[in-house]
C-alpha cells in the first residue's frame, strides 16, 4: 500500500509540473500567478518524495531546489 501511494504521489507530480508548463505555455495562466507556483510545488513534491523513497538522488536534489524555489516564489507573491 505504502508503495502503490509513493509511486501515485510521483505520478502526480509529472502530471502537476507538465500541466503548470502546458498551461503558462498556452497562456492560460499566468507565470507570476499561484496557480502555476502551487502547481510546480506540489508536483516537485511528488516527484521528490517518490525519488527520495527509491534512493534516486539525481532527481531528489533537482526536485528540492524545484520545491526551494517554488516556495520563494509563493512568498515574493505574498508580500509583494
Amino acid at each position: 500500500m505504502k508503495h502503490r501511494l509513493i509511486s501515485w504521489l510521483g505520478w502526480y507530480g509529472v502530471c502537476a509540473i507538465l500541466c503548470a508548463y502546458t498551461l503558462v505555455s498556452f497562456r492560460i495562466i499566468d507565470a507570476n500567478g499561484y496557480s502555476y507556483q502551487l502547481l510546480n510545488l506540489s508536483g516537485a513534491a511528488g516527484i521528490f518524495i517518490e525519488t527520495s523513497y527509491k534512493k534516486d538522488r539525481q532527481p531528489a536534489v533537482l526536485n528540492a531546489i524545484w520545491i526551494i524555489i517554488a516556495m520563494i516564489a509563493i512568498l515574493q507573491l505574498l508580500f509583494n
